[in-house]
This record gives structure tokens, C-alpha cells and sequence, in this order.
């Protein structure tokens, strides 16, 4: 017995509706968990960017030598 022929003989609100519900109710705290990971990486990657950017702008500021304007 294979699946696609299992789920050929269903409905379509069990392949559209119940299983994704179903998958939801198993696994949401697993995809609550590995999103809530992804997002704060990439707020810490944006963080460290920005931070990284200053840090740049700050020194490129105080040790460029000054300018006389002509």
C-alpha cells in the first residue's frame, strides 16, 4: 500500500485541512522553537553589523588625518 494511493482515496479537506492541523499540533513547538532561533540570529547578525559599521565609522572619523580646506 503506498501513500499516494492512501491519499488518493481521501478527501481533499484531510490533505489540505487535517494533516497540516495535525502536523501543527505535533510539531509547533518544534517550529515555535527553530524560528524563534532563526529570528534572533538574524537580529544578532543585524546587531553585529550595525555595531561593526560604527565601529569603522568612529575610527575612520578620529584617525584620518584632518583636512585643510583650500
Amino acid at each position: 500500500m503506498d501513500i499516494k494511493e492512501t491519499f488518493a482515496g481521501m478527501p481533499w479537506w484531510v490533505k489540505w485541512v487535517a494533516v497540516p492541523l495535525l502536523a501543527l499540533i505535533v510539531f509547533g513547538g518544534l517550529i515555535t522553537s527553530v524560528l524563534a532561533f532563526v529570528i534572533g540570529l538574524v537580529f544578532k547578525v543585524l546587531i553585529f553589523v550595525a555595531l561593526v559599521a560604527a565601529l569603522v565609522f568612529v575610527v575612520r572619523k578620529f584617525t584620518s588625518p584632518p583636512s585643510h580646506g583650500g
